[in-house]
């Protein structure tokens, strides 16, 4: 089979028309607010609330500190649980703030920390847990709900993957004490690099304001020691435009998965996620698990091979966070699930502008590298 003459990657930026840009701009140059919470913000936090359908939403630049400053308003100490599969940031956030992470195996059917092994992990010293929405599916959040309150826990939920998600008919961002949201520009709404937090509890929209603006609660006091984690005017701007997109990208990415599946779905060393009847997805990537017990191509070498069809995949998350040296050397124990998991994923190229034709093509190179 022939290459594709132009590089297939993992994913590509859903970009609004540069026309409307220029128009953003004009009207942010006019203002000359630059950031310190302007127009632009204000307009997107607003959207943005209805959008998620959650009570309150703070704007930060990026994700990850939104996800640090999380930690610190909940006061969070000693140690919190959480998964290895996951991406860096989510376990950065905790080490930066001194807190230990205490890992937790993960369940094989939807890459979720597994709740069943929680409990064994409170000690005297667990003040949270912090479970990841893997590839934007729900975790459980009912069961874990019920842990953090028999043991008076806070729960910080890292829903980066998970913007437009739906459990039951909520949004995603209403679990929880806190959720996080990733505007990075790999996701399905970006504001080129972003982050917002979710909540239910009033009196964080302060903290959050003050923990992201240096402390200042006035020109003339500043009442705790903040950081500049603040969105610019530029990047909320971007975000209005691309928040217009979203629904169509979603339908887009839905129609290509269906055809993935379709065309992946009778190969024996192929499995994916299945879909949850009460969850709302937002089709954030498509991971499939390669099994090589079942062929001596295995996922590291398909992901190789891709490359010589000028197909980019990424192997995501792999390595698992249990693996890095800065936190291999505190983790005693195993992790039998996020270990399959890990050596098997691999996520296939997804995003609204790819075509019905490519991806058949990209599933057509992969069944042909598995029977070879």
């Amino acid at each position: 089979m022939l290459p594709f003459k132009k590089p297939i990657y993992i994913t590509r930026p859903n970009l609004p028309p540069i026309s409307k840009v220029y128009d953003k701009i004009k009207e942010i140059w006019e203002s000359k607010w630059l950031t310190n919470m302007g127009a632009q913000h204000k307009n997107l936090e607003l959207k943005l609330l209805n959008f998620l359908d959650v009570k309150y939403l703070t704007l930060f630049c990026n994700g990850t500190l939104a996800l640090q400053l999380a930690c610190q308003a909940l006061g969070l100490t000693g140690e919190v649980i959480t998964t290895p599969f996951t991406f860096s940031a989510t376990v950065n956030s905790l080490l930066q703030n001194k807190l230990t992470p205490i890992f937790c195996d993960i369940n094989l059917y939807d890459f979720n920390i597994k709740i069943d092994e929680i409990e064994d992990l409170i000690t005297s010293k667990t003040s949270a847990i912090m479970p990841v929405h893997v590839f934007g599916n729900p975790c459980d959040v009912e069961k874990i709900e019920k842990i953090a309150q028999e043991n008076s826990l806070k729960v910080i939920y890292d829903a980066a993957h998970c913007f437009g998600v739906e459990y039951n008919n909520r949004g995603i961002g209403n679990f929880g004490d806190v959720s996080m949201f990733s505007f990075h520009a790999t996701k399905i709404f970006h504001t080129i690099e972003g982050g917002a937090l979710t909540y239910n509890d009033p009196d964080l929209k302060e903290t959050f304001n003050l923990l992201k603006n240096f402390g200042i609660k006035s020109e003339e006091e500043i009442v705790l020691p903040g950081t500049n984690a603040k969105m610019n005017e530029l990047q909320a701007a971007i975000g209005l435009l691309t928040l217009k997109l979203v629904d169509n990208e979603i339908e887009k990415r839905k129609r290509l998965i269906t055809i993935y599946r379709e065309k992946l779905g009778k190969i024996k060393c192929i499995s994916y996620l299945s879909e949850k009847k009460n969850v709302k997805y937002n089709y954030q990537y498509f991971p499939i698990l390669i099994d090589d017990k079942c062929s001596v191509m295995n996922r590291d070498k398909i992901y190789e091979k891709l490359k010589d069809y000028n197909i980019f995949s990424r192997k995501y998350f792999y390595p698992l966070i249990t693996d890095y040296k800065f936190v291999r050397k505190e983790t005693k124990k195993s992790f039998p699930n996020a270990e399959k998991i890990s050596s098997q994923i691999l996520c296939l190229p997804l995003y609204g502008e790819l075509s019905e034709e490519n991806v058949i093509k990209i599933a057509e190179i992969i069944t042909f590298l598995l029977k070879k």
